[in-house]
């Protein structure tokens, strides 16, 4: 920890305390990262109130003079047991601050420090291609990213904040150079799974998490992937406030929508921005990769990538990922990108088990959404692909789509929403209908090379 107070400015304070805000900023046209790097000098001097002069209270007036006394020789006893104690504590005082500096006594509260901003446009191009080495958390212990489809009553924005900002924590990982690149991530579980943005900890060698409260500690990487721009760190901890994630996939354009991050840095953590969902399912290039995304005029800047984008009922629906800057042509505002959940949640349980992102699952069928002469809408099995887990399981073209793990579907995205809760090899139940007969069959997710559901 002696490392990490070297390193950030954390500053414990109460968890009521008024609320003080990681997007990668991208260059349009041709947005490219441009990420903010922090670099700490040497701590600033403390500053010691000098003790007040005890009072001496003023002689009474009714008391009457006392009687004149023969003067006596002064005595030198009482100064000196004076300068024996002010030299006791001088050199105690000595000591314990030594011993301090020096690591051997504990800090109880984390050390201020003052910070030299470097911003750098690409700067991200330090990171991208070089080895990470941050310490590796084992993969594999069955946990996954859950969110839920419903949702509660709608929320103040006092107390979504109060709800999500002790979630949300600020992530710093330092590259080889020393330098520091700082975001934002989420807790989704209470033993400390962090979501984040690949881009904050790739090429670094180690990272640290700072929760709302100041406290900080090291984490560990579980697993990342750049193009999908996802990391999922780990700290070792229990009963930490964990994140509701919610439906992506029910946003529609002008929901209010809020961030939470860093912008910017440390010193402005948790601050709490809002806007609309201007648009959804926005497919963004980004380095040769197309991203579907959510896009809102949320304000987002440097170091709010990997915070959330929070729905009105509290309920996490995308990680912020980047916003599109200005450059000496163009002029941009209120153009914020996030990664949406519900597409991206198989994706998280992937880093989880394997520590990357493997090909997405398929049913391997292509499916056509009609309108029946009533105004309902079904679905239709409109092309199978050569063996995929469809046609092993004897699902035919033509076939009438009923339901999906026993939830009725008439959308291609009821489809694709219930898929997205499986993983790769699992198994989903289909009922469908052929000439008036309904039928189930349990179809294996694969991931064969192929365009279909």
């Amino acid at each position: 920890m002696d490392e990490l107070d070297n390193i950030l400015h954390t500053e414990e304070r109460p968890a009521d305390e008024a609320p003080r805000e990681v997007v990668l900023r991208y260059e349009a046209p041709g947005p490219q990262p441009v990420t903010e790097r922090y670099v700490h000098s040497e701590p600033l001097p403390g500053r010691h109130r000098r003790a007040a002069a005890p009072r001496t209270a003023p002689p009474s007036a009714a008391a009457p003079p006392a009687p004149a006394e023969p003067e006596a020789p002064r005595s030198r006893k009482g100064l000196w047991i004076f300068l024996t104690c002010l030299a006791v504590v001088l050199t105690a005082a000595l000591v314990l601050g030594v011993l301090y500096w020096r690591g051997l006594l504990t800090r109880r509260t984390p050390q201020r420090y003052q910070f030299e901003y470097e911003w750098h446009s690409g700067s991200a191009s330090e990171s991208s291609g070089a080895e990470t080495t941050i310490p590796r958390w084992k993969n594999g212990d069955g946990t996954r990213l859950r969110y839920a489809e419903g949702h509660g009553a709608q929320l103040s924005i006092q107390e979504i904040y109060r709800r999500v900002n002790p979630c949300t924590v600020t992530v710093a990982a330092t590259l080889p150079s020393g330098v520091m690149v700082i975001g934002t991530g989420v807790i989704f579980t209470p033993d400390g799974y962090i979501l984040t943005n690949a881009h904050i900890v790739a090429g670094g060698r180690e990272c640290y998490v700072v929760r709302d409260t100041g406290a900080g500690c090291e984490a560990k990487l579980v697993g990342y992937d750049e193009e999908k721009d996802l990391a999922v760190i780990k700290i070792n901890a229990h009963g930490l406030p964990a994140a509701e994630f919610g439906d992506s996939d029910a946003l529609t354009v002008g929901d209010t929508v809020y961030a939470i991050g860093n912008p910017l840095g440390v010193e402005l953590r948790g601050t709490l921005t809002d806007g609309i969902v201007s648009a959804i399912n926005r497919d963004v290039v980004i380095g040769g990769v197309k991203m579907t995304l959510i896009q809102t005029n949320a304000a987002l800047n440097n170091g709010n990538s990997g915070g959330p984008l929070i729905n009105v009922y509290g309920q996490v629906v995308g990680i912020n990922t980047m916003k599109m800057g200005s450059n000496s042509a163009v002029s941009v505002e209120g153009l914020g990108f996030a990664i949406p959940i519900s597409s991206s949640a198989w994706m998280v349980d992937d880093l989880i088990a394997f520590g990357e992102v493997r090909e997405e699952p398929l049913l391997g069928v292509t499916v056509r959404q009609t309108e029946l002469d009533d105004g309902t809408l079904e679905l239709a099995v409109d092309k199978l692909e050569p063996d995929s887990g469809a046609e092993r399981a004897g699902v035919q073209v033509g076939d009438r789509i009923i339901s999906a793990d026993g939830e009725p579907v008439d959308s291609i995205g009821d489809l694709l929403r219930i898929r997205r809760r499986h993983g790769r090899d699992e198994t989903l139940l289909l009922e469908l209908e052929r000439n008036g007969v309904r039928y189930t069959c349990d179809v294996a997710l694969d991931a064969p090379e192929t365009e279909g559901t």
